[in-house]
């Protein structure tokens, strides 16, 4: 019994002192971790029923940091818009805005809108998670596909599309 308590006493005394180093580094991590002012940028994503588009810029919109679609990605015209395509195009993209010193970004998703679908592509949500995964903060998520506010003619003449 007396050899199992001094090994124990003993293990107990080794797993405390590295607890106590940990401990001392993880005081001193957070003063060095800030390599400067934060960089935001904007993740506008396109995304339609044929091809999906990341773009990046900075948050004027005017500077193009890094752009990827998923027609680069993939070889056959049918799998441009897959969330597959989008992913990879989304990695393309986080790869490029993390050698520029970008941390954070919001993400601005359009589908076609006027007068064709309203609803984002299917590589749509496939890129935001990509981005999530980026290891950027995400400030907002907003939705600016364009909306007429007249009725905009759908293509197709008075009698409609005849078969």
């Amino acid at each position: 019994m007396s050899e199992i308590e001094a090994k124990t006493e003993a293990v107990v005394e080794e797993t405390e002192a590295v607890v106590e180093e940990t401990a001392d580094r993880t005081v001193q991590e957070p003063e060095t971790k800030k390599d400067g002012p934060e960089k935001w940028g904007i993740a506008h994503i396109y995304s339609s029923y044929n091809n999906t588009i990341i773009h990046m810029t900075d948050l004027t919109g005017g500077e193009t940091v890094a752009i990827s679609s998923g027609g680069i990605h993939v070889n056959a015209d049918r799998y441009e818009s897959s969330p597959f395509a989008a992913m990879k195009a989304a990695n393309a993209v986080v790869e490029s805005a993390k050698t520029k010193g970008f941390t954070g970004f919001h993400i601005r998703v359009r589908a076609v809108g006027g007068v064709g679908s309203r609803v984002p592509g299917p590589g749509a949500q496939a890129a935001i998670r990509a981005l999530a995964r980026g290891g950027f903060k995400i400030g907002r998520i907003d939705d600016v596909t364009p909306i007429p506010h007249d009725t905009t003619r759908k293509k197709g003449g008075k009698r409609g599309r005849r078969v």
